[in-house]
């Protein structure tokens, strides 16, 4: 075998074990707090999960992607006639191929003690090892490096704020009602109308966009607003017959949010397989093209094959159902006791968050923001409610997340070069 045909084979792993590592540690974005409310088993949520994030992997999965994702390092570097030399382009595939090992490996380190960390920060982070182990410390875009750091701030206390918001709304207009099932039958269909708008711009703006132009941003306002209305109709009359529930009527209104749930953490599921298999995909793609090359040409963005995508989806799945439930139980029961109610307030909160910061340009992070949500409906009902040490050690994870990959990648590009050179 070749040099790169042995390339070739070692990232096609190296990327099945970062797709498997994603679907371990993020699965808890989608179903975490639906699985600790008890509006989903551990077995369903899996199940649903495992459908809907190969789903949005292989249906709207990116069929093109950056050479070098979020712009770290600027990638005309690595061409024959940059500071790389002739070798740059392979010296670019030994340094995706280092990225997706050290990314994968810390997402395994972080999900084995059952810690949220962003996939995305995973991938950044190996990449700036890549690009100060090659280049120096100019090798690195650090203005954009900002933005990711920022990013670490206002991704969980937008969540948070969003999510302290919606539960404390919810629990004056419903829950500390009068009549709390009489509540829910008026107010809810509100609610079901606000999150068919939310999902279906989230569905635009974080799904679509990998396949087609998103539309003029006033279109699509106005569709999902007249989706909205027709959910809110809709489901008007099922709200006012549904049935008294036998436990009493916080039940009743438990049972409503629960659905409302469950349906989010469908989407966030779908949408999640949609962006975030392309930190497993994107570097695999980039060695796939430049072998097609012989390892002599370069090119600013690539190609990402069927194939490559259907191996990403199915190493997500297969990591979300083997690990998956480590860090589920994490966010869906370590940091504050969840309900329903609660439950949807804090993926509400991360949905909206996620929505508002993609169109304003800021590079916010899922898990960031909905472990932020989780949070917030937590600080809703006081810091006694919030299990302190976990959140500690959450946000440590959080801040270690970049260095270590960086750290990860550095060595393992260091071995590979002292191999293959």
């Amino acid at each position: 075998m070749d040099l790169g045909s042995g390339l070739l084979v070692v990232t096609l792993i190296g990327g099945a074990y970062m797709a498997w590592n994603i679907g371990a540690n993020d699965v808890a974005n989608a179903m975490g707090t639906s699985v600790g409310s008890g509006a989903l088993t551990l077995k369903k949520a899996i199940i649903l999960a495992a459908i809907f994030e190969f789903l949005g992997a292989l249906l709207v999965g990116s069929h093109v992607t950056d050479t070098i994702r979020k712009g770290i390092v600027e990638v005309s570097l690595f061409a024959p006639t940059g500071p790389a030399g002739a070798d740059g382009p392979l010296l670019l595939a030994l340094g995706m191929l280092a990225a997706l090992i050290s990314a994968g490996a810390w997402l395994h380190v972080a999900t084995h003690l059952a810690l949220p960390v962003s996939t995305t920060h995973s991938i950044v982070g190996a990449v700036v090892g890549i690009g100060v182990a090659t280049f120096g410390l100019a090798g690195v875009d650090w203005g954009t490096m900002l933005e990711i750091v920022l990013s670490w701030f206002a991704s969980p206390v937008l969540g948070a704020l969003l999510g302290f918001l919606t539960f404390v709304f919810i629990r004056r207009r419903i829950l500390q009602s009068e009549d709390p099932a009489g509540a829910s039958r008026k107010i809810g269909p509100y609610l079901v109308g606000l999150v068919v708008t939310i999902i279906f711009l989230s569905f635009i703006y974080k799904a679509l966009k990998n396949v087609i132009e998103a539309p003029p941003f006033a279109l699509a306002v106005g569709v999902s607003l007249a989706l909205g209305a027709v959910a809110t109709l809709a489901s008007r009359p099922l709200i006012k017959r549904a049935d008294a529930h036998p436990g009493g009527p916080y039940e009743h209104v438990e049972r409503m949010f629960a659905v409302l749930q469950v349906a989010t953490a469908i989407f966030v599921a779908f949408a999640h397989g949609a962006n975030d298999v392309a930190n497993a995909v994107g570097p695999l793609a980039s060695v796939v093209t430049l072998a097609r090359t012989g390892f002599q040409e370069i090119a600013t963005t690539v190609p990402v094959p069927l194939w490559v995508l259907l191996l990403g989806g199915v190493g997500i799945v297969l990591g979300l159902a083997t690990l998956g439930y480590r860090v589920i139980e994490t966010v869906g029961r370590q940091i504050t006791e969840m309900t329903p109610t609660r439950g949807f307030c804090a993926e509400f909160g991360a949905a909206a968050t996620v929505l508002i910061a993609s169109r304003m340009g800021i590079p916010v992070s899922t898990t960031h923001t909905l472990v932020g949500g989780v949070i917030g409906v937590g600080l809703a009902q006081g810091m006694a409610a919030l299990n302190m040490r976990v959140v500690r050690n959450i946000i440590a994870s959080w801040l270690a997340t970049v260095p270590i990959a960086a750290a990860f990648s550095m060595t393992i590009y260091f071995v590979l070069r002292a191999i293959v050179f």
